[in-house]
């Protein structure tokens, strides 16, 4: 048997012991509270980096990219795994988690840029219809990147703009609720917006991208609301 197989399913065996009481009241139902859009990234630990150990307390989303959105055949809508939580459990908060060095965001930067995934011939269709569904979205934050900024703070400002993007697909849905709080952030493990390894900073609550307004309205979280550059 794989070693890694191995490793998780005794990992599990530990969680399913300290779990075994925890789903008592989520067994039949669930009705989180807040809906969180995580980039796939290995590196981004989509429960705990909320500390999260409660079943049913977070409907947790992930795509790379962190995408809020799907192509349908009447065009882009809300995703179905996104939008459930808000439609069906009564879940009115939904934070779409970016994060600092994102490769997908990269990718995106590249093909529009004429990088070297500029036609895409590198990436299996899979993932270049991930990028596809992305880099539309991130061509005017890349159209107002600063002059010689290099590779590494472009993408950095990209991962803010595609949050902010993600955000206002979210807010200009009719099929999400104007009672539903939409809030941007970033998680950062490259040390780039100078606070601790792992935190989350806020950028974008409801369209608002202003620290100063931001810290103004949310003073209780104001040295948690950071961004590289506002629009």
């Amino acid at each position: 048997m794989d070693e890694t197989l191995v490793e998780l399913l005794a990992a599990n065996a530990s969680h399913a012991e300290a779990f075994r009481s925890r789903f008592d009241d989520v067994q039949e139902f669930q009705r989180p509270d807040v809906v969180t859009v995580c980039c796939s990234d290995s590196r981004v630990l989509q429960d705990h980096i909320w500390g999260n150990d409660e079943p049913g307390r977070i409907f947790t989303c992930s795509n790379i990219g962190n995408r809020v959105v799907q192509r349908t055949e009447s065009g882009e809508a809300v995703s179905g795994d996104v939008l459930y939580p808000i439609a069906h459990t009564g879940t009115d908060t939904a934070v779409v988690v970016g994060h600092t060095g994102c490769g997908a965001v990269t990718a995106a930067y590249e093909a529009l840029t004429d990088g070297p995934l500029a036609d895409g011939a590198s990436e299996p269709p899979g993932i270049e219809h991930c990028i596809d569904l992305l880099a539309p979205h991130l061509e005017p934050g890349v159209e107002a990147l600063p002059d010689g900024v290099d590779g590494a703070a472009a993408v950095n400002r990209l991962v803010e703009y595609n949050v902010d993007r993600q955000v206002s697909l979210l807010r200009a849905s009719d099929d999400v609720p104007a009672a539903v709080t939409a809030v941007g952030v970033v998680y950062d493990f490259q040390d780039v917006y100078g606070g601790e390894r792992g935190e989350v900073h806020v950028v974008n609550v409801d369209g608002d991208t202003s620290v100063e307004s931001l810290r103004d309205a949310h003073p209780e979280i104001g040295a948690r609301i950071r961004r590289l550059q506002e629009n």
